[in-house]
């Protein structure tokens, strides 16, 4: 017998985690859907060349990737935007530009298991590609706020999205005579959330060879309790040495999300740089207010260059991921309705005698399918009802409609116990009224 175990990281989806994962994602895609968002797919597998040395040092050690059948040398994608860079790059003159996707998918990557993080996930992720403005900026945030606003049934206080921009933090590092050692910085700082400021710290002051640059650096990054998006704005902008076009840009996606009056969800963070190589203005991250331990649920940013790596033609994008496990992770921490029902269907019909019932039951299973009642028949001999009552708890359906051998109708609300005693007639009534 072969022991029936899978790999550290990865895991089995039972109905009970699988059935509110489709749920969430079929409300993302109508949110996408919303905005004119088209999705598309790409390859799990593609060649490593296509995939190493574009998120970063630290992304390429956690890339599964090996030699195929055929000799060549594969792997494992290890998010969807770089894929999506190649697949922009291979069919730019199919599609319209500005060319606007979702792409709802498994990605794998090889990095340390825990809570809400596993080596096999899925992203959800939706991009602009083809324009560099700060409208498409501003679209991309829009359509997060809206996600998370529907997944939190209007609770604007569950989440804040927290944003900032390379471009601002370069002139920065150009302004302290550290720009060479940009990089290294972003991804140090990347990590403050993780390892802390003291070894933040101690990892900064090797990479800038002063501690006095170091807490330059530290001063940058770290916001004062309460200060407004764009007094931040302005004091980091100051920090640069004067007016620069990030902070132009920051300014304008600002004010278009004041007038979509969604601002007040964005908080200006410049610790925020986010650890993939392949971003170059705009960044974001998006935490839980009633879970900060599960960290960013939601991130992204602006990438001008990715696909030029594919194509010499001017590609800049912008977009965001939602990484689906985590914050299905969170939300059942939090208790979220979203994730209360779990049923495969709302009704199991089942019948003692199914040699003379079994039609009528179809038939009745039938009608309430066309009424949009998620309907379940028992296709099993009916020795004990005890086994129909247990087939439905495993399932989580609450609704039990049984028929005895003489054709009498009963439904049973498992939840509360309620037992109804129905005519043949009221049976589909009955149900619908109850679902």
């Amino acid at each position: 017998m072969i022991e029936p175990v899978v790999l550290k990281g990865f895991r089995d989806s039972l109905p009970a985690q699988e059935i509110p994962k489709r749920r969430l994602m079929t409300k993302l895609e109508s949110i996408f859907s919303m905005y004119g968002f088209a999705p598309i797919d790409t390859p799990a597998l593609e060649y490593t060349s296509v995939l190493l040395g574009k998120g970063g040092g630290e992304t390429d050690k956690q890339i599964f990737h090996f030699t195929d059948n055929g000799g060549r040398e594969v792997a494992l994608r290890f998010d969807l935007t770089v894929p999506f860079a190649r697949f922009t790059a291979a069919h730019s003159a199919q599609l319209p530009h500005p060319f606007k996707r979702y792409h709802i998918s498994k990605v794998w990557r090889g990095e340390n298991p825990q809570k809400g993080r596993y080596r096999e996930f899925h992203q959800c992720d939706f991009d602009i590609v083809g324009v560099d403005n700060a409208y498409a900026d501003a679209e991309i945030l829009s359509m997060m706020s809206y996600c998370f606003e529907t997944i939190f049934q209007g609770d604007k206080g569950a989440y804040v999205f927290h944003i900032s921009h390379r471009g601002l933090f370069n002139s920065f590092l150009d302004h302290i005579g550290a720009r060479e050692a940009s990089v290294e910085v972003l991804r140090t700082v990347d990590k403050l959330r993780k390892i802390g400021r003291d070894e933040v710290k101690a990892q900064l002051t090797s990479i800038l060879g002063s501690g006095e640059k170091a807490d330059m650096t530290l001063s940058f990054i770290e916001k004062p309790e309460g200060e407004s998006f764009l007094d931040t704005l302005g004091r980091l902008e100051a920090l640069c040495g004067g007016s620069n076009s990030a902070a132009d840009r920051l300014r304008e996606v600002y004010t278009l999300l004041e007038a979509e009056g969604i601002s007040s969800s964005f908080s200006f963070d410049p610790s925020i740089t986010r650890g993939l190589d392949y971003y170059t203005g705009i960044v974001y991250e998006t935490f839980l207010t009633g879970a900060p331990s599960i960290g960013s649920v939601c991130s992204g940013g602006r990438y001008d260059n990715l696909a030029g790596l594919y194509t010499k033609e001017d590609l800049p994008g912008v977009g965001s991921s939602i990484g689906l496990d985590r914050l299905l992770a969170a939300l059942e921490d939090l208790g979220s309705p979203l994730l209360g029902g779990k049923a495969s269907a709302d009704v199991l019909i089942a019948s003692e005698d199914k040699a003379t019932w079994y039609a009528k039951d179809a038939a009745l299973a039938a009608a309430l399918r066309r009424e949009g009642v998620r309907t379940d028949v028992y296709e099993l001999p009916v020795k004990k009802m005890k086994a129909v009552y247990e087939y439905a708890t495993r399932a989580s359906i609450r609704l039990v409609l049984t028929r005895g051998h003489d054709g009498t109708l009963k439904l049973k609300d498992t939840a509360s116990q309620e037992t109804w005693t129905l005519a043949e007639e009221e049976a589909a009534i009955e149900i619908r009224k109850r679902v």
